[in-house]
This record gives structure tokens, C-alpha cells and sequence, in this order.
């Protein structure tokens, strides 16, 4: 079985020594780089070409937000997962909206943090438990306070049945082009999807949309 390939990056010492002994115990895990800020985990994520970057959030130079950003536009394959301490709502929507592709606390356990870099790594979407209690408890009461102040605005828009499927595509981290190849549509129909998800949701970026899929409940929280 081929190695998932890992980049982790930390500003403190004590956390990469960790990462590198937990890694390091099991023979499905490759460490191709570590980094001690997001500058550098940007240019090593370019250079090492890992399956997955592990991030925390608050790093010197760049923080995880930018350099999240900065590795899906440079790497669009390497899939990002966060590592933090930051248990907050705001983090994770930013986060999302960066483009990560899980949320994964430091509290967590071996066998989580595992679970967890298997699943972005395969192309899924992973959160830890609490962070998905946040997303759907941010929801619910978003959801109640729309009802209250906008009735009408807080029924469901009606999306068709293919833009539904680009939209679960999208929450899962895929590229236009490769939706394309999933639905067998040409990547102009597929952008066009997009555009018009945007438009009837009143969402103006690829962050908006994966929050509103998993809001709506039309993508899975992997946990």
C-alpha cells in the first residue's frame, strides 16, 4: 500500500516532536517535510508535493488561514487538515472558507488524528466531534434567528438535482475539473453549475458554498 505522504507545520517545537513520533509509529504515514511557520509550509508543501499539510492556525509570518489559501492555490491536489487548539466557531468557518479540509483538535487522540488524516488524505472531509457540534449548533440558531427576522428568505431554495451534485462535490474539495470527470460533464457545464449555485444561494465563494452544503445537511461531517 502506497505511503500518505505528510507535511505538518507548528511554531512550537514540543508539537512537530510529537507529530513526528506519532507518524512515525505507524508505517502507512510518510513524513516528506515539517515547518515551523506558514511561510514555510508553503514553500515546502510546494516542494515536497505531500498528500496532506497538517496546519495550526496561529503560526508566525503567515498564519494557517492564508497559508491554507496560499497551498490550495500552489498544490490543488495536496488536501489540508487543521490541528489546533482553537475550539471556536469563527475559526472553523474561516477555516472552511480557506479551503481545509478538516478540523481536527489537539486534544485529540491517536486514533482520531489518524482517522482524520485518512479521510482528507482519501478525498473526504473529516471534523473532530466538537467541531461539528459547533457547525451544526451555529446552524440551528442562524437558522432560528432567519426565521424570526426574514420568514419568507428562510425557506429552502429549490436547487435542481445536478446542482445539488456539484454542491455535495464541492463540500468534498473537488476541482471543477474533477467533478467533470465524476458526472462525465464538460468543466465549462460544471462551472456553470457553480455559477448558478452562487447566484440562487447569493454565496460569492467556494468557502460560502461548502458551509452552506453541510449547514443544509447535503454533505456528511465525517467524524
Amino acid at each position: 500500500m502506497e505511503k500518505i505522504k505528510i507535511l505538518f507545520a507548528d511554531d512550537h517545537g514540543v508539537v512537530r516532536s510529537g507529530l513526528r513520533a506519532l507518524f512515525k509509529s505507524s508505517p502507512e504515514f510518510m513524513i516528506v517535510g515539517e515547518a515551523s511557520d506558514g511561510e514555510q509550509a508553503i514553500r515546502l508543501a510546494e516542494k515536497c508535493n505531500p498528500d496532506i499539510v497538517l496546519l495550526d492556525i496561529t503560526m508566525p509570518r503567515v498564519n494557517g488561514i492564508e497559508a491554507t489559501q496560499a497551498i490550495k492555490r500552489n498544490n490543488p491536489n495536496t488536501r489540508v487538515l487543521i490541528l489546533t487548539i482553537h475550539e471556536d466557531e469563527d475559526y472553523v468557518y474561516e477555516m472552511i472558507r480557506a479551503g481545509a479540509n478538516g478540523y481536527v483538535l489537539k486534544s485529540a487522540e491517536k486514533r482520531e488524528i489518524f482517522a482524520a488524516v485518512r479521510a482528507v488524505a482519501g478525498g473526504e472531509n473529516f471534523f473532530s466531534p466538537t467541531v461539528s457540534k459547533l457547525i451544526v449548533d451555529g446552524f440551528i440558531r442562524k437558522a432560528k434567528e432567519e426565521k424570526e427576522t426574514h420568514p419568507a428568505v428562510a425557506s429552502k431554495t429549490r436547487l435542481t438535482g445536478r446542482e445539488t451534485e456539484v454542491l455535495k462535490y464541492i463540500a468534498q474539495g473537488l476541482s471543477s475539473p474533477q467533478i467533470a470527470g465524476k458526472l462525465f460533464l464538460s468543466v465549462n457545464t460544471v462551472n456553470t453549475h457553480r455559477n448558478n449555485l452562487m447566484q440562487k444561494l447569493d454565496i460569492h465563494d467556494t468557502g460560502g458554498l461548502v458551509r452552506y452544503a453541510f449547514e443544509s445537511g447535503l454533505a456528511e461531517l465525517k467524524v
